[in-house]
């Protein structure tokens, strides 16, 4: 991660911190790709133990299947690199987490493609009350830097959710 991703992560944790208190809302986070990045990246801001209830780092299906509660048809559908896995990696961290919002990620780092999809690849899940959705990226550079990019989408779509 470079020093600016470093600094824009931190900028937008504040930005979803502040927040998430203003509108006293709990979040929890289900992350494959990231392993751990966004909720370390939030519990890095002051205050966050005013919002953040816990993660789950869903590195492996089982965990996903398991822990998530994602059905493994949809994981043996397609793979657990998708917009609908995502959606329920939210979810279920939302409802095992016991948080107003959930946010996950999951994608393909690399170096090699993964479930047929390219490098690079990403899909940051959001749940809500109101139900879960998942988002497409593309990203490129390194392992280091797709899941820095990772990590920032998730906080935007954190700081989306929080808006609505």
């Amino acid at each position: 991660m470079t020093n600016v991703q470093h600094v824009s992560l931190h900028h937008l944790s504040e930005q979803a911190v502040t927040k998430a208190l203003e509108h006293r809302r709990t979040v929890a986070t289900a992350e494959s790709l990231t392993a751990g990045m966004v909720s370390a990246v939030l519990a890095d801001t002051p205050g966050a133990s005013g919002m953040l209830q816990g993660g789950v780092v869903a590195y492996q299906n089982s965990v996903k299947e398991n822990v998530l509660k994602v059905s493994p048809e949809l994981l043996a559908d397609v793979g657990s690199v998708d917009s609908g896995v995502a959606a329920a990696m939210a979810d279920g961290a939302r409802a095992a987490l016991g948080a107003d919002i959930g946010i996950s990620t999951t994608g393909v780092a690399g170096p090699e493609a993964h479930d047929g999809k390219p490098v690079g690849t990403v899909y940051i899940g959001v749940a809500t009350g109101t139900g879960s959705t998942g988002f497409e990226y593309l990203f490129s550079g390194s392992r280091a830097e797709i899941r820095g990019q990772a990590c920032g989408a998730a906080l935007e779509r954190l700081l989306e959710a929080l808006a609505s």
